[in-house]
């Protein structure tokens, strides 16, 4: 039988390299940027920043919240919104439906409490009183939360989607993004996973189908030659 697909690739590349190939590829073309964005920050929460005081916690990039905290004072700035979502549940986790029976230690994911210090904005993100700020449930930040009216409200066309994990809820984030009809980026440097794997292989594929890769830097420029709000 003649193959006209593919079958699997086993090359011998790791994450990381199929990554920079795929990056490095100048015929890729962009969705890029519309007329107006919505920063849309998932889970910069303690549970899943501070490394020095919880195990659930990893760092990709140490100036991730940086890079997140100039991309918010820019948006703000250019009169675009600014999201912070965070997740966690009721005492019972009874609010965490299937997702939360896998396991059931001070670790996992349906004991982060509602009020508790892994529910906790990490307190070097830079929110401000006009941000909208929502606890979620599941993975994606538009699930059964005010995100998506909000960004109709504001006339939003473009949603770039920080924060962890990589492979879990920001990909489920940007995934729904484009699936709302929006034009979807991820900034590499402000997104977060516990292996380089993990990170890399969900930005090569969220590269190839469903939003925009850039590095931060792609977004800072963008934002900077916007008019002023």
């Amino acid at each position: 039988m003649e193959i006209v697909g593919t079958r699997m690739v086993s090359d011998g590349r790791t994450a990381r390299q199929i990554f920079e190939d795929v990056m490095a590829n100048p015929a890729r073309k962009k969705f890029g940027f519309g007329r107006k964005l919505a920063l849309v920050n998932v889970d910069l929460q303690q549970a899943y920043t501070r490394t020095d005081r919880f195990a659930t916690a990893y760092e990709s990039d140490p100036k991730q919240l940086d890079y997140v905290n100039q991309l918010a004072r820019l948006a703000r700035a250019k009169g675009m919104p600014v999201v912070w979502s965070r997740v966690a549940y009721m005492d019972n986790a009874h609010d965490a439906g299937v997702w939360g029976t896998r396991t059931d230690t001070p670790d996992s994911l349906q004991n982060i409490k509602y009020g508790s210090e892994r529910h906790a904005y990490d307190d070097r993100c830079d929110i401000r009183p006009a941000d909208l700020q929502f606890t979620k449930r599941m993975p994606s930040a538009f699930f059964e939360t005010p995100l998506g009216s909000y960004l109709t409200f504001h006339g939003v066309d473009t949603v770039v989607v920080t924060g962890g994990s990589t492979s879990g809820c920001v990909r489920a984030t940007a995934v729904d993004a484009l699936s709302h009809g929006y034009r979807t980026i991820v900034p590499v440097e402000t997104c977060a996973d516990k292996h380089e794997s993990y990170h890399f292989a969900n930005l090569t594929d969220l590269q190839l189908k469903y939003a925009d890769v850039e590095p931060v830097q792609a977004v800072i420029e963008w934002l900077e030659a916007q008019p002023d709000a």
